[in-house]
């Protein structure tokens, strides 16, 4: 360690600013904080099937007898 680190005081990271928060609460507080901190990255969330490029794309119209009737039948 430098001897400017050893030499500075550090900044506290919370301060009450006003009120009369006892050290129990004063460290309550910091606890919350501390478990609310996450360690690992968050879970990607898998991409909505409804907005999918293989939807935009339009597939061709059944031609000839019948193919009115067949063009509601799922495929």
């Amino acid at each position: 360690m430098d001897e400017t680190t050893e030499s500075t005081p550090a900044r506290p990271l919370l301060r009450v600013v006003r009120g009369d928060a006892t050290p129990e609460e004063v460290a309550a507080v910091v606890a919350l904080f501390a478990a609310l901190r996450s360690t690992e990255p968050p879970a990607r969330r898998p991409a909505p099937v409804w907005g999918a490029n293989h939807r935009r794309v339009r597939q061709a119209l059944p031609h000839g007898p019948g193919g009115w009737r067949s063009s509601a039948l799922p495929r």
